[in-house]
């Protein structure tokens, strides 16, 4: 079966698909865009990412495609048209196609939405939770308003290559004061050896993740001790345990970070729990 995507109104194959040489997205990284996970047949926290698509176009001053209620009901078609039962989806919105100019495009350019779905295995990224990932630390490098889900992501890309070339999944940017702020495609959490849960404060250079959300949400419902402050990388080399979150890894276990073992080198209990807990605390609307 040959994949499908949505582009600008029209449902065509995958392979056809295209966008206009001039789309803004592509001369000036000039969109926003969103990742939901798809799980058992079901869309996960499609609400809350709406949610964050609405304010990402709203910073950046860019007009809804169409109305939100139509952007869910192709989200749900793109992924019941590729069959998709596990695995995501993907929504890009862009200012629109106009001639090249760092200026606005004039009234009456319509922005470009573009949607597209991918399989992917369950049991694949169950075995990966249960070996662990790497993860190499990067210098931050990133424009400031980083809580925006833009498509400018060429940073981002230089910090995972960096990563895979240094045998890491993950990278793991860290700030001038030595402290770490996300990661490359992913939330950063640890939990010190009193067992206390620790992550940056959305409020301050990091994205706001929705899988973050939803594991602070879990943290507080389990009466698990956590604190929102921002940790170094000294403290993360010294934790009991190391994880990711993100709409592509779920909770995934970090289990060594620049070559070091974390804690005993294995995914931890903490992480592993709120692997197991998370489906169960999220929005699920059955595609």
């Amino acid at each position: 079966m040959s994949r499908i995507a949505y582009v600008n109104g029209q449902y065509v194959r995958h392979a056809d698909a295209a966008v206009h040489v001039e789309d803004r997205g592509y001369q000036f990284a000039d969109g926003v865009y969103e990742v939901c996970e798809v799980w058992n047949g079901n869309l996960v926290d499609v609400p809350r990412h709406l949610d964050r698509l609405g304010r990402s176009l709203s910073e950046l001053r860019i007009d809804w495609p169409m109305a939100r209620s139509a952007v869910n009901f192709v989200l749900h078609q793109v992924v019941r048209r590729n069959r998709v039962r596990d695995g995501l989806v993907y929504i890009q919105v862009t200012r629109g196609v106009s001639r090249r100019d760092h200026f606005f495009p004039p009234e009456g350019v319509a922005p470009s939405i573009v949607v597209t779905a991918r399989a992917s295995s369950a049991a694949a990224a169950a075995a990966q939770a249960e070996e662990g990932i790497a993860v190499v630390s990067y210098p931050e490098n990133r424009w400031p308003r980083v809580d925006i889900k833009t498509v400018a992501l060429l940073p981002n890309v230089l910090a995972k290559q960096n990563a895979r070339e240094n045998g890491g999944k993950e990278a793991w940017y860290v700030d001038a004061a030595g402290f770490v702020t996300e990661g490359g495609s992913t939330n950063a959490w640890i939990v010190t050896k009193e067992g206390v849960l620790v992550t940056r404060p959305a409020e301050d250079r990091i994205l706001r993740g929705i899988t973050r959300a939803v594991v602070l949400e879990i943290i507080k419902k389990e009466g698990l001790t956590f604190e929102e402050r921002p940790f170094s990388l000294e403290e993360a080399f010294n934790a009991k345990e190391a994880f990711v979150t993100a709409a592509t890894t779920v909770v995934m276990p970090v289990t060594r970070l620049d070559g070091k073992m974390i804690g005993n080198g294995h995914p931890g209990s903490v992480a592993s729990r709120l692997r197991e807990l998370f489906h169960t605390a999220t929005d699920l609307r059955v595609v």
